[in-house]
């Protein structure tokens, strides 16, 4: 069986960046990339709130830097999935596409957290042409003109607002026929003029030639007064939650309500002491990319820390 001293499962900004800090510290760091090599920010058109890039840059081609800075100092980048995971102190069991067995010494887990999608075919066909999942990242693009969020709770409303400040004005669909956010966030949103609230709607589809120009919309499904309708619109962003990909790990580590990795106070340690969670599996509140690589340089760090007190 291999072993190794520190592995990192995922990509993305946190787990290169732990590469990246890992393999400086020489620990010789070994990294699983995953179903999606570069995570998510690689289905983002273009990033413009990264410090170092003042042109802005591509998702792709930023993961891609981060990926060859990675490898630069010695990362071990390998393709490849895990589907089991023994997170046992100092040794733990990770296998990769259901064969090969690996033995760490460190586990840096960087998941990453899928958003939830409505299942609409349209949120496939628009993505990164005015479908979204982040309104901090990408409601920049979205200046001065008509937006549509979907959701009823804290985070589609904080989305709205955000966005309110930005776009020329917001609709907020929301399925029922009230908010579920907290009362000082509903008041918020009531009392902004800019976003119209839209209850008992939901969002059937899309349209337009080369990106969203519009919604189709559903009011009042199942009642007598149901009808559809269409608004137009340059953009969709989702605000329905996000699934923190820690399924996986769920039967060693300590988890939120929500599943995400619960680690010590501000450091990136989990329950487990050579095992340690970066980015957004670890993240429910920012899911930024710069967050995101913080956490992945906390966790190389402190895995750094942790074999040298304890002799390995």
């Amino acid at each position: 069986m291999e072993k190794v001293r520190c592995l990192i499962i995922g990509s993305g900004p946190a787990g290169y960046t732990a590469a990246i800090y890992a393999a400086r510290a020489n620990l010789s760091p070994v990294l699983y990339e995953g179903v999606l090599p570069g995570g998510q920010l690689t289905t983002t058109t273009e990033i413009e709130n990264f410090p170092g890039y003042p042109e802005g840059i591509s998702g792709a081609e930023m993961m891609e830097d981060l990926r060859k800075q990675a490898i630069r100092f010695g990362t071990d980048v390998r393709f490849g999935i895990v589907t089991k995971a023994e997170l046992i102190p100092n040794k733990s069991i990770i296998t990769i596409d259901g064969e090969k067995e690996i033995e760490a010494t460190t586990v840096i887990i960087s998941t990453g957290a899928s958003a939830k999608y409505l299942g609409l075919p349209d949120e496939a066909k628009y993505a990164g042409m005015g479908v979204s999942a982040c309104a901090t990242c990408d409601g920049f693009f979205y200046r001065n003109k008509e937006v549509i969020v979907v959701g009823g709770g804290d985070t589609a409303c904080e989305d709205a607002m955000y966005l309110s400040h930005l776009c020329k004005k917001v609709y907020l669909a929301v399925r029922k026929d009230k908010l579920r956010a907290s009362k000082v966030m509903q008041s918020r949103v009531f009392n902004n003029e800019k976003i119209e609230i839209l209850f008992k709607h939901e969002v059937i589809g899309l349209f337009g030639e080369n990106g969203v120009e519009g919604a189709n919309l559903l009011k009042n499904r199942g009642e007598v007064n149901q009808e559809e309708y269409s608004i137009q619109v340059d953009g969709l962003f989702l605000a329905i939650g996000h699934h923190p990909n820690s399924d996986l790990f769920k039967e060693y580590l300590s988890l939120d309500e929500q599943g995400y990795i619960v680690t010590l106070g501000c450091t990136p340690q989990t329950n487990i002491p050579s095992v340690f969670a970066a980015g957004d599996v670890a993240d429910p509140r920012y899911r930024q990319a710069i967050t995101a690589a913080a956490s992945g340089c906390k966790a190389a760090i402190e895995a750094e820390r942790y074999l040298i007190e304890e002799g390995l």
